[in-house]
């Protein structure tokens, strides 16, 4: 019956067309595959056996329900073609996923072998996920054995199996600047925009996107099977005729529903973080190299936190995109089906139901606005505190020796103020957001069934249930929406700053010409060279160039300040925009700046700076710099790691290991920008003799230079004024030429001869200056003694310690510390009491329609349907109210707890010693108080919120369950044990793998840092390609934790997801396994209704309690600096010191001892002496030997070990800080300026006005 003519053709048209296109696919593979031998199969091959998969159980569902909702007998030969296609369509999709890749297609080889090389042997063995088979990919079995050594031991970096290929940036970078370019080349419009980045984005993981857009739409279909089914659940357990055989028919179909639905999330899930992290790779290494090449006027329009921003905050915000990526048109889908199901059932009303949704999605449009808007001033707040950090932290040692960093402290909470102005208006709108989330399936239903009592449709209790269970379902579309909109412009944001990025302008290539080695007798030759370091013809840096310097040539270029040498430098190095002119060099360059640019790392990484170790040279080139007392000194040689920007080496020393750098590379053309100037006389004019007349001798070198003595050697002088070259020859012919050489040599002479005057004011300084000759040497004899002896004992004693990570478990104490942070933790209890009320009225307002709601058309109503509506608001009033209190105390609570961390923790990092600093690179610092204490801002609360809400919520269900079948314990208890069981086992792997992800983050950003301030030292030496791959290593070695991290999540949600399937299964036979009548049919579809949500909240209670875990390793951390040792105390109350205090300035040092670090050795080593009061005293040494830290003992940035310092008598070691270093002052070594006016720079606590100032 019913399957009359018409059918019984479409069905043969249906057979034959399959049949056809099975026939051509066999044609197909058959000759595809034959010849080739290949084991992999095409992707849209595999996504076609996907499709039949789906559109096979697509079948067998539709002709489930001709069966069960309209009663239609289903011939057996669809029956048994449904089971044949299921069968064939598993069998082709296991067949497609676990074929091997063997050789792997051209496509696929590493396109710079380099690249695949410079994986160190620092991993284990290749990827788990690319071997794994198709049973261990569907399973996530693939992660079993990195689970299990994370039980055995804390991770390590080493410890986390390497990427597949195509994951790392070797495998995703090429293809992703194919179509960057392609998207570039349109030609309409600027160069990049983000939807052009999109585009290429999009482009490169393609497969990714295809894929999970397949899992999702069956995740969304295997939703509804449980809603759509209940009504007829609840018939049959009434005893209607009519599914009086369906019983087992509906329970495979819920559980198989359930089966699909668990496993395409899960895929779903794993696949779009895959996603998100291609394409964080991808546009960090573009931005990366974007940034190694851009012209000095681009570099002066972005600051170095703006770029880091990009690196470290946008890039991860598109990452993150990738969750949001397919909500665009599953939100309609899935409010469509919903809508199906509701017409089903309620007929008309569910038009009431549509008209409720839309008023609750555009309910959350203005508080959305709202919050959108306050991100973005949040946003830039924080861009301006960042920067003010880290210009702080840069210069934090002159702000210590000044006593001003209390004064600068209190400029960053004034800017933290600001933010967290925003930050509160935007936790309070948030609170909104949540309101409408948690009380939209209550209004919906209170509109939709109102509507049912004004157009007088029945309510039956199963209807009731159906519609309450898609309420539920609903609540996610209505949520996700605003939410995917608002991370749409978000992203839209960061894409366009990215895209804003790479439309910067880059150095042009072609301002030099550059010729192969050997290929001219001229090295250097300028001719018409007019340049300008801001691109405007009005304003030429250098004009009317001409030189040019023959192969072997020194060249010395001299000139007042600001006349113009280091440009002419840069302009040889095609750094400076050229107007007009032509510039060529012949050869290979390496250049050395005027202000050191040290790499953190080893010496001797930065000395040999990608060559390979060439152990003969290494050591010539050492002895040429006079490198080798240094380094006998520290206390690793040249495998001493050195802090950012080389901090713990003296200038002298940081300017050799640079020349020394250049030395090594072996270049043939040297460009000396006046390194000579940071050393003392005696090593410069050694380095002078041994590097420049020695080592270089054959070479051709342009050396900047204000020594007089340095000229006559050179073949070539050039003497700048004002941009121009005024005067060209060798030393003596120029010297009568023209008065701009005569001028410098009359300076330098003047300034000898009046250091003449005084030294015969002194009387006989030479018999002084020999015996002090004689008792240095000595020291020195015997410092190489103790040396030796020290030498054992400090092993430990790098000044760079690796980032302290904690290990096992986030103490409980932490929590304890969050919770009871903000009013003693007053208010957790009230948040806690808010959430069981609601969870209490929920039930009781779903209970009270299932129960006073008739069960079938016939059954007598308990109450009248006005009594029934009204309690149902009533209840549901009330229900939604507690929320909108929970989540205010919530919000309050987070704020001030925020605040609280905040204010600790830059108290404690700015009273901390100066060693402090000087071992800890900033990027940590600036680590915690960006990334940190955002998450602590606007998530850790919401995290710790959703643990607590989600268990009682579990809770509730179970205790629904329970009220039916008392039974459904005897299988929960266990399935709850196993889940815990489960949970602990993954976080032991999951902490430490999301510490590695915290941990790996900073060196890309210090690295991108570094890279950024030396670009022209890079580019100079040609090592762009080197730090290009570097980038890419340290960012696979961040995407290799954050890989591994999402596998482990899938893996236990995956396990989770099948025992709580089994709970649910249990109860559902359980109730069908029962003779009619003995339970109300109403609560029974009640218990089912709940049970469909079983697996989603056990997983969200684990996945909550794991996230919250991970997440609190940010306050872990704060915590970790809010405990740092701080400096003694500013100002001693005891004794006032006098107001003239020093007046006689007499300084004595009594046995002093000083080290920086317990377990570095000495520097000071008992010095007696009296420096008299108003005498002028001059300390010499070799570099190295400890006149800096003198200074420092004085100020105490280094407290002495052992002795005293006495000034006018006082012993320095018992008067405050800052009573001590406001009455000193000091011109450090290294120049410090603030970024703001010359003004402010002056005077930088506004302290004095103008007319004092102009005095100064």
């Amino acid at each position: 019956a019913g399957w009359g003519a018409p059918d019984a053709v479409a069905d043969q048209a249906d057979a034959a067309a399959r049949a056809v296109a099975w026939l051509l696919l066999a044609a197909y593979l058959h000759l595809q595959y034959r010849g080739r031998g290949e084991e992999r199969f095409a992707a849209p091959l595999k996504l076609w056996w996907a499709l039949f998969l789906l559109l096979s159980v697509l079948a067998v569902a539709v002709h489930a329900a001709t069966t069960l909702s309209y009663g239609l007998p289903v011939p057996a030969l669809p029956w048994a073609r449904d089971a044949v296609e299921v069968l064939a369509a598993v069998a082709l999709l296991v067949a497609g996923f676990s074929a091997k890749t063997t050789g792997g297609s051209a496509s696929e080889e590493p396109l710079l072998n380099g690249a695949s090389e410079s994986r160190g042997d620092d991993t284990v063995d290749a990827s788990l996920f690319t071997s794994a088979g198709f049973l261990s990919v569907l399973t996530f079995s693939w992660m079993g054995p990195l689970l299990a050594v994370g039980n055995k031991k804390a991770l390590g970096l080493d410890d986390v199996p390497d990427l597949d290929h195509a994951d790392s940036v070797a495998g995703l970078l090429p293809s992703f600047k194919t179509n960057l370019e392609a998207q570039a080349g349109d030609g309409s419009g600027p160069k990049f925009t983000a939807f052009k980045l999109t585009k290429a984005l999009v482009r490169t993981v393609w497969w990714h996107i295809a894929v999970t857009a397949l899992y999702a739409l069956i995740y969304n279909l295997a939703t509804y099977v449980g809603p759509y089914l209940i009504d007829s659940l609840v018939q049959y357990l009434n005893g209607d005729e009519r599914y009086a055989s369906k019983g087992k028919l509906l329970v495979v179909t819920f559980i198989v529903a359930k089966v699909f639905e668990c496993l395409s999330q899960r895929h779903w899930f794993f696949r779009l973080q895959q996603a998100g992290i291609r394409a964080r790779s991808a546009l960090v290494s573009v931005v990366y190299q974007k940034g190694l090449s851009l012209s000095s006027t681009s570099r002066q329009s972005r600051t170095s936190g703006e770029m880091i921003n990009i690196i470290s905050v946008d890039a991860d915000r598109v990452g993150l995109f990738s969750w949001y990526m397919h909500d665009l048109w599953l939100v309609p889908l899935q409010v469509g089906m919903a809508l199906f199901i509701l017409y089903s059932t309620l007929g008309v009303a569910s038009l009431a139901a549509l008209g409720a949704t839309i008023v609750v999605m555009l309910a959350n449009v203005p508080p959305m606005k709202m919050q959108e808007k306050f991100q973005q001033k949040l946003m830039d707040c924080k861009d301006v505190r960042m920067k003010a950090t880290s210009e702080i932290l840069r210069n934090m040692r002159i702000l210590k020796l000044q006593g001003w960093e209390m004064k600068f402290l209190s400029k960053i909470i004034d800017l933290r103020t600001t933010e967290t102005s925003w930050l509160k208006k935007y936790l309070y709108t948030s609170t909104a957001a949540t309101f409408v989330f948690w009380g939209a399936p209550t209004f919906v239903a209170v509109v939709t069934f109102g509507a049912c009592m004004l157009l007088g449709i029945p309510l039956e209790s199963g209807k009731v249930l159906s519609a309450l269970a898609t309420f539920r379902v609903l609540q996610e579309p209505i949520y996700n929406l605003p939410d995917t909109i608002s991370m749409m412009i978000q992203t839209k944001v960061s894409l366009d700053r990215i895209a804003s990025f790479l439309c910067l302008e880059e150095l042009p290539t072609d301002s030099v010409e550059r010729l192969p080695s050997g290929s001219s007798n001229v090295a250097i030759e300028v001719s018409n060279g007019c340049f300008s370091w801001d691109g405007s013809p009005e304003l030429p840096t250098l004009k009317d160039l001409n030189f040019q310097a023959q192969q072997g040539m020194r060249v010395a270029v001299c000139g007042t300040v600001g006349s113009g040498k280091s440009s002419l430098l840069s302009c040889i190095l095609g750094e400076v925009p050229k107007l007009s002119g032509e510039v060529k060099i012949c050869g290979t360059t390496a250049y050395v700046s005027q202000t050191a640019w040290i790499q953190s790392g080893k010496i001797q990484d930065n000395i040999l700076f990608g060559k390979e170790m060439d152990s003969e040279k290494y050591d010539k080139v050492l002895e040429w710099c006079s490198l080798k007392k240094d380094l006998e000194i520290l206390p690793f040689g040249d495998k001493t790691v050195i802090g950012e920007r080389g901090i713990n080496l003296s200038g002298g020393q940081k300017q050799r290991i640079q020349i020394a750098r250049a030395l090594y590379q072996d270049a043939d053309i040297y460009l000396f920008d006046d390194p000579f100037s940071a050393v003392d006389a005696h090593t410069g004019s050694h380095l002078f003799k041994e590097c420049l007349l020695g080592a270089l001798a054959s070479k051709t070198v342009v050396y900047v230079t204000h020594q007089i003595e340095f000229l006559p050697s050179a073949d070539l002088i050039l003497v700048m004024k004002g941009g121009r070259i005024a005067q060209a020859g060798k030393y003596n012919d120029i010297l009568g030429s023209g008065e701009e050489l005569m001028e410098l040599v009359g300076a330098h002479q003047d300034a000898l001869t009046a250091l003449d005057v005084i030294d015969v004011a002194n009387g006989g300084s030479e018999t002084i200056s020999l015996s002090l000759s004689r008792s240095l040497s000595s020291a020195e004899e015997k410092d190489k003694q103790n040396g030796k002896d020290d030498g054992d004992k400090v092993q430990s004693g790098q000044l760079v310690q690796e980032e302290e990570r904690e290990k096992g478990r986030v103490g409980f104490w932490v929590y304890w510390k969050y919770l009871t942070l903000a009013y003693g933790g007053a208010l957790v209890p009230f948040v806690l009491i808010a959430q069981l009320l609601f969870q209490v009225l929920q039930i009781a307002s779903n209970y009270w329609m299932a129960w006073a709601s008739p069960v079938s058309k016939d059954a007598e109503p308990p109450v009248s349907t006005s009594t029934l509506i009204y309690v149902f608001v009533a209840l549901a009033v009330a229900s939604s109210l507690c929320i909108l209190i929970r989540a205010l105390f919530l919000v309050t609570a987070a704020y001030k707890t925020a605040t609280l961390l905040f204010n600790k923790m830059h108290m404690a990092i700015f009273r901390a010693p100066m060693s402090f600093f000087d071992s800890t690179p900033s990027g940590r610092i600036l680590n915690r108080a960006s990334t940190d204490q955002s998450e602590v801002d606007t998530n850790i609360a919401y995290q710790m919120g959703s643990v607590a809400f989600s268990i009682i919520q579990l809770v509730g269900i179970i205790a629904v369950m329970s009220q039916v079948a008392w039974q459904v314990f005897l299988v929960f208890v266990p399935v709850i044990i196993i889940c815990f069981w489960y949970q602990r086992y993954y976080i032991e792997t999951a902490r430490e793998l999301q510490r590695l992800v915290g941990v790996c983050k900073a060196p890309i950003i210090q690295h991108f840092a570094e890279s950024i301030t030396g670009s022209t030292t890079i580019r100079s030496f040609g090592k762009e390609h080197q730090f290009v791959s570097t980038n890419s290593h340290l960012m696979d070695a961040y995407s290799r934790p954050k890989f591994y991290n999402a596998a482990a999540m899938e893996w236990l949600c995956f396990r989770l997801d099948t025992l709580s399937s089994f709970t649910f299964a249990f109860a559902l036979v359980f109730l069908i396994s029962l003779p009619t009548g003995i339970i109300d049919p109403g609560i029974a579809g009640l218990a089912v209704t709940y049970g469909l949500n079983l697996n989603m909240l056990q997983a969200w209670v684990v996945w909550s309690m794991c996230n919250l875990e991970n997440k609190i390793i940010s306050v872990e951390r704060i915590l970790q600096y809010i405990s740092i040792p701080e400096e003694p105390p500013l100002s001693t109350s005891e004794d006032k010191l006098p107001s003239n205090w020093p007046s006689e300035g007499e300084i004595q040092l009594r046995d002093v001892h000083v080290r920086y670090a317990p377990q570095l050795p000495f520097v000071l080593k008992g010095l007696n002496v009296t420096f008299p009061g108003g005498m002028k005293t001059g300390i010499v040494g070799r570099t190295g030997s400890g006149k800096s830290t003198l200074i420092q003992a004085l100020f105490r940035i280094v407290e002495p070990t052992v002795g005293q310092i006495l000034v006018d008598g006082v012993d320095i070691c018992t008067i405050g800080l800052h009573d001590l270093r406001s009455r000193l002052s000091i011109i450090p070594q290294d120049p410090t300026m603030f970024e703001g006016t010359v003004r402010s720079n002056l005077d930088p606590l506004n302290e004095y006005n103008d007319n004092q100032i102009w005095e100064v």
